[in-house]
């Protein structure tokens, strides 16, 4: 694993940090997220004590390891050690949230042999998220209908569904509750990068190879397998690489199945441009122009600094990495306390290829912005940096 330089780096978001909304992500988001899961599926007793005690665990009792055996067990035991004696509120925050996702997954089996085998605890939750009025399959062929015929209007509509489709996140009930399904207005992007971006894709392709770093399944994940086919319908790129999750992780990430079960959700849809469009992915995935990774990098607690030489080499023969969303966002930064004037080519220095970040907010953590202007955001909203309604394009090339 590479390691990064820690002197002279802000200090890391901490879940010690009174008010914080890293601080509530303990106290409130993951109690919800473990009722969430006992309400959603049918577990047999000792299942539910064992989330009785992670919930229990939360309110303060330190962190303990993980104890089952598992694949994974010597891996999460090295970035356990460091946080040995503490309580979850006494914990980098990236780190208790990757954390309690990998205890929670302990919890109800999903590792072991017998029925819960890879079950997933959050299916259910993102299965409703396929249908009806704001599912994947209805926004996306209303997205589709109305893409217009010049290919750069319709690619900056495909990127702002993409970006604004990383609202529908359902770890975060608060930004859902406040419309997390509506599409932002253009002023609500406080940096936007897409003119340099589509110029970049447009002008100086094709591309070899344009990889995804890939957030939420549902909407978002239709939003993004739209843009891919249209790049690769374009010759804008002749190969996406998209990198998804191997086991279940902040509630509706998306993992290869996911993302194949949108493919053939689309491919039966009776609406005519939902099916030719879920047909084109299917034949790209066969054909290899559309491959769905995964690396269990995506799942751990480290920030992209010390991302694995395997990993990183691969990055590095991408044209350009498309980067989704808070978490990912956060794990770029490390999850640091950077002033919100850094320049993120600055901080991001270390990474191994063109990128661009598409985020809404719903963490304490930006850099990129002029002088004053968060300090001008926050008269105007105090809620500005978690309440899911701006959104960042940022591209470094």
């Amino acid at each position: 694993m590479a390691k990064t330089r820690t002197e002279s780096l802000p200090p890391p978001i901490m879940t010690s940090e009174a008010g914080s909304f890293a601080q509530a992500t303990i106290l409130r988001r993951k109690p919800q997220i473990i009722h969430d899961v006992l309400e959603d599926n049918d577990y047999p007793p000792e299942i539910q004590a064992a989330l009785g005690e992670l919930l229990a665990e939360l309110a303060g009792e330190p962190v303990r390891p993980l104890a089952e055996p598992a694949p994974d067990l010597e891996y999460w035991q090295a970035q356990w050690c460091p946080y040995s004696g503490r309580t979850w509120l006494e914990l980098p925050w990236y780190f208790a949230e990757a954390f309690f996702y990998r205890r929670l997954l302990e919890a109800v089996r999903y590792f072991q042999p017998g029925i819960w085998f890879e079950h997933d605890p959050f299916a259910a939750r993102k299965r409703r998220e396929l249908d009806g009025p704001g599912g994947a399959l209805n926004l996306a062929a209303e997205l589709m209908a109305g893409l217009p015929p010049k290919r750069l209007v319709a690619a900056r509509a495909l990127l702002y569904a993409c970006l604004w489709g990383n609202r529908i996140d359902l770890s975060n009930r608060e930004v859902m509750a406040r419309g997390g399904r509506r599409p932002g207005q253009a002023s609500d992007i406080l940096v936007d990068d897409s003119d340099r971006l589509l110029e970049f894709l447009a002008s100086y392709g094709p591309h070899e190879r344009i990889d995804w770093i890939n957030d939420n399944a549902g909407p978002e994940a239709a939003f993004d397998l739209l843009l891919a086919d249209a790049l690769l319908d374009w010759g804008w790129a002749r190969q996406v690489r998209m990198h998804l999750k191997p086991y279940p992780f902040f509630v509706s990430d998306a993992m290869i199945q996911d993302v194949r079960e949108l493919m053939a959700r689309l491919q039966g849809e009776s609406e005519p441009r939902s099916r030719a469009a879920g047909d084109r992915l299917a034949a790209r995935v066969q054909a290899g122009d559309l491959q769905l990774t995964t690396h269990r990098f995506w799942t751990s607690s480290y920030a992209f600094s010390e991302m694995p030489d395997d990993l990183r080499g691969e990055l590095a023969q991408a044209s350009l990495v498309i980067i989704k969303g808070d978490a990912n966002y956060r794990r770029l930064l490390g999850d640091r306390h950077w002033p919100p004037t850094a320049r993120l080519e600055e901080v991001a220095a270390y990474f191994p290829a063109p990128f661009v970040v598409l985020r809404t907010l719903k963490a304490e953590i930006i850099v990129g912005l002029a002088e004053g202007r968060a300090e001008e955001l926050a008269r105007e909203d105090a809620q500005w940096l978690i309440s899911g309604k701006r959104g960042l394009i940022q591209f470094v090339g």
